[in-house]
């Protein structure tokens, strides 16, 4: 469904490359999940594809159309769906502005299902600025709901649980899980979590900027616990420059 072909990323100005030559390919109607250390260039990567950061070589194909030089609105009307990990607020933008926006529904009685559908009370917030008065698990709640209303094909979601209590991340996780399950879509979580990593048909390791493995939980897990754990954690420290020279 969606293609990368030596994808690369630096930030503009700057030598070191985020992202190093990765070529990926996403199925539809799978489950997947990206996971790696802090640094490793999961999030550089989603935006990538979303089109917030623009790559410094390769191309990105969704459904067979290069879709490489579309802006990030371009990307959305194609089907292409992103969750920050941190959602951005909107002064002077009430909550069911937001809403409408995504649906294009102008109605607020057809747009209070979205809301309900992430554990909010519709009259509670609504009228609500999408401001810094809201928390951050709400936010992540009302981000959540505006993608529900939009209904992208394929849709990645930043560190769903960041921000967000126990009790709403069960919720938004089985929120996202039925979406993926019963409408067939292709849904992408950047995740450290175990819980979430089980969950996915297919885990995709990126250590360095590059991808380091792909493959199902059974068989990933235990190389992210015993083998790139451990590494990492030399790197980090100094003792190996190059993450390479990890490699078993």
């Amino acid at each position: 469904m969606l293609e990368l072909k030596g994808i690369t990323y630096k930030i503009p100005g700057e030598e070191k490359e985020i992202i190093k030559g990765v070529d990926l390919t996403f199925e539809q109607g799978k489950f997947y999940a990206i996971t790696g250390p802090n640094g490793s260039g999961k999030t550089s990567l989603a935006k990538v594809i979303m089109g917030i950061y623009k790559p410094t070589t390769g191309s990105i194909t969704f459904k067979g159309e290069d879709i490489t030089a579309l802006e990030i609105h371009e990307r959305s009307k194609k089907g292409i769906g992103y969750a920050f990990q941190y959602p951005p607020r909107f002064k002077g933008l009430r909550v069911l502005d937001l809403l409408q926006l995504s649906s294009g529904i102008d109605e607020r009685k057809a747009v209070r299902g979205y809301l309900r559908q992430v554990g909010l009370c519709p009259e509670d917030y609504m009228d609500r600025d999408a401001d810094a008065s809201l928390s951050g698990g709400e936010m992540k709640r009302i981000e959540i709901s505006t993608l529900l209303a939009k209904n992208p094909e394929f849709t990645i979601y930043d560190e769903p649980d960041a921000g967000v209590d126990l009790w709403s991340f069960d919720l938004l996780l089985n929120v996202i899980k039925q979406k993926h399950e019963k409408e067939g879509l292709t849904t992408v979580l950047i995740s450290h979590q175990e819980r979430i990593l089980s969950l996915v048909d297919e885990i995709i390791l990126i250590v360095g900027g590059k991808i380091q493995d792909i493959g199902t939980k059974d068989r990933i897990w235990p190389i992210i616990k015993d083998v790139v754990g451990c590494q990492w954690y030399k790197v980090c420290r100094g003792d190996i420059e190059d993450e390479a020279d990890c490699r078993r």
